[in-house]
């Protein structure tokens, strides 16, 4: 298996020393982007990443969704750039109010308008390649998503790989009391107040601290960013909704969590693990591992990138 690309970044990119275009070339990846227009009119910003046209056929689609503070690009990509270069088609989208994508940074009042984006985007893709067995990969919200797309797209997916997944919200994370209580106000009268938590996702998400400081340098970070009342609250809705409803995915799924994850419980992650109906499931706790894969020291990334890619790799070989 050969090396995450996060061994080339540095703290000012996670490209290194190179362009994007001259990453891409260095790794024989072809990309693509453009951008979508949803249901509401919206803007949304799509990208693709696959092997360049010497290699043999691709063994798969992977389609993946990045989490709350994140992006599509940049150090996201470094996994999509890593899949690919394993043979796999793969593509992403920025959410709405992320990246390059239009609405209000970092709010999402609403889930379903966000879910009903990535089913559009990942249909069209997949009616491209009607051939190759499709993946979901979700990190942090993004596996929230995964678990949302799966429950409404049953039988669609040959498998959900779930990466710090918001199954829930640690009580670390969770607004200070009063606000919690009294959030569903908040929300309807004031729904884009930021609101206060205890600490910025990113000091509790990355344990390199280098790692930390280049997620903040993106030219499009929510890094910093206090999450919005409404945003909250859907959340906490959202988290009380697959709580309720996961007993009902029969997806194959690889649910991976970090032992020492202060923003998403790895409770939450057991819980989803031991109600879902799939008959084909895996749960590995990585102890010491906190809430971001690619914040953790590069061996460690590599070492669960490996768990990643031979569990996709296995399924995907069999169809």
């Amino acid at each position: 298996i050969m090396a995450h690309p996060i061994h080339q970044a540095n703290g000012n990119s996670p490209y290194g020393d190179l362009t994007k275009e001259e990453f891409y070339k260095k790794h024989q990846v072809l990309h693509q982007e453009s951008f979508m227009l949803n249901k509401q009119n919206m803007n949304i910003f799509t990208q693709s990443w696959c092997p360049n046209a010497t290699t043999p056929q691709l063994r798969g689609l992977v389609a993946m969704v990045h989490g709350y503070s994140s992006e599509s690009s940049w150090l996201f990509e470094l996994t999509a750039i890593a899949l690919a270069k394993a043979g796999f088609y793969v593509c992403a989208l920025d959410l709405q109010g992320h990246g390059y994508s239009d609405g209000l940074r970092a709010h999402i009042p609403d889930i379903k308008p966000v879910v009903r984006d990535c089913i559009q985007f990942f249909d069209s893709t997949r009616a491209n390649h009607p051939k190759l067995p499709a993946f979901l990969y979700g990190e942090s919200l993004g596996g929230a998503i995964g678990m949302l797309i799966c429950l409404e797209q049953r039988t669609e997916w040959n498998g959900l790989i779930l990466s710090g997944a918001m199954c829930g919200v640690s009580k670390k994370m969770r607004p200070v009391w009063p606000i919690e209580k009294l959030l569903p106000v908040a929300a309807f009268i004031a729904p884009r107040w930021k609101i206060w938590i205890t600490k910025p996702p990113s000091k509790i998400a990355y344990k390199e601290d280098w790692k930390r400081k280049l997620h903040v340098k993106s030219p499009k970070s929510l890094a910093n960013m206090k999450p919005r009342a409404a945003t909250a609250l859907e959340f906490l809705r959202v988290c009380e909704y697959i709580e309720r409803n996961c007993h009902e995915l029969e997806v194959p799924m690889l649910i991976l969590h970090g032992g020492a994850d202060k923003v998403c419980d790895s409770e939450s992650a057991k819980f989803v693990y031991e109600s879902v109906a799939s008959k084909d499931k895996s749960l590995k706790i990585v102890e010491g591992m906190w809430h971001q894969m690619i914040g953790e020291p590069n061996e460690s990334v590599q070492r669960v990138f490996e768990v990643i890619l031979s569990w996709i790799g296995e399924r995907a070989d069999k169809n």
